[in-house]
């Protein structure tokens, strides 16, 4: 099944069931207010949803049209959002490009950081930076939403905790980053809100592209009215999501709601970096990467960072070309505080 958050003036929306066309919807809130109690209570709630999904398939209740415009994020907060990078190719040429080495440790356990979840944007809610200088980037990742999972879950416990999957666009400030990882204390002004597709699915509506660990199909990423990335999210993912879950458990418990990100989906080409779509590669899910490759093969990067009026659109279609998700589309804009 599919489901969203509908805005409704609120601070956690309203819950409901989206047809898997996703031009519908029907209301869900008589069975939980939001995702965050459907997900509190996710046994007893999850029959009823998917009861209330069959019917709205077959016209058996009342729906409306499904505008993803009028969406927030699924979990417009959440209690927990860590992000991976479960893609190593990528940490590998973000680190060059920063001039750090990566060390071979990294290849055998997950990188991961606590980002902020306590205001996510809406898919189609615009990303407001105070300055251009900053070096504002997009990442497309693709996350799941976990039930709850004991301190020290095995990989296997970790798996069958897993309700739903997103898309997300991970907002990074690059120009920031350096400086602040320089301190050793991690990401914080460098990562400001992320974003999350019009709505989560479950596991079982991915059908054979999902394995129980990564989506195998590739995560659409245009930028500016132009493609820009199609890598392959089940390609090149080092650490699934069962590791990535069972690494953010290990020494805490996590909550039912929490979200953990894959990290930038990144493929790699005939075993070396990626390259651009027109060159025949698949492309990158954010500007960081072609900036690297472009290091490496000319010496310095060409491609700018976003700046005011940018676009970008991240979205993952099914083997019919149908969307799954719905689509992140986000303008970056400049912030002035009050408006």
């Amino acid at each position: 099944m599919k489901v969203a958050t509908l805005k409704d003036g609120t601070r956690d929306g309203r819950l409901v069931v989206v047809s898997k066309d996703l031009t519908r919807y029907t209301d869900a809130s008589f069975l939980a207010p939001t995702l965050q109690a459907a997900l509190d209570d996710w046994s007893r709630v999850a029959p009823h949803l998917a009861a209330l999904a069959e019917s709205l398939e077959h016209g058996a209740v009342p729906a409306e049209r499904f505008h993803e415009h009028d969406a927030m994020s699924p979990l417009p907060r959440a209690y927990q959002w860590a992000d991976g990078s479960a893609y190593v190719n990528h940490v590998e040429l973000v680190r060059k490009a920063r001039g750090a080495e990566m060390p071979g440790s990294f290849w055998e356990d997950p990188l991961m950081y606590q980002g902020g979840s306590d205001s996510f944007l809406g898919p189609r809610d615009p990303i407001a930076v105070a300055d251009e200088a900053y070096g504002i980037d997009m990442e497309g990742e693709v996350a799941v939403v976990v039930d709850d999972v004991p301190m020290g879950a095995s990989a296997d416990e970790a798996r069958d905790a897993i309700r739903l999957i997103m898309l997300v666009n991970d907002v990074s400030l690059r120009g920031l980053i350096p400086a602040e990882l320089g301190k050793g204390f991690g990401f914080f002004q460098s990562k400001p809100s992320s974003a999350f597709s019009p709505v989560a699915v479950t596991p079982d509506e991915m059908g054979e592209a999902w394995d129980g660990g990564r989506v195998h199909l590739p995560l659409w990423v245009d930028y500016n009215g132009k493609p820009f990335g199609r890598a392959n999210a089940g390609i090149d993912m080092t650490f699934d999501f069962p590791t990535l879950i069972a690494h953010a458990a290990k020494t805490r418990p996590l909550c039912a709601g929490s979200i953990i990100g894959s990290g930038t989906v990144s493929n790699k080409l005939d075993g070396g970096p990626g390259k651009p779509l027109d060159a025949g590669g698949a492309g990158y899910s954010c500007i960081a990467e072609i900036r690297m490759i472009e290091t490496i093969e000319g010496g310095s990067p060409k491609t700018d960072f976003m700046r005011f009026g940018d676009t970008v659109r991240i979205e993952m279609k099914d083997g019919n070309g149908h969307s799954i998700f719905g689509a992140i589309e986000q303008e970056v804009q400049k912030y002035e505080k009050g408006a």
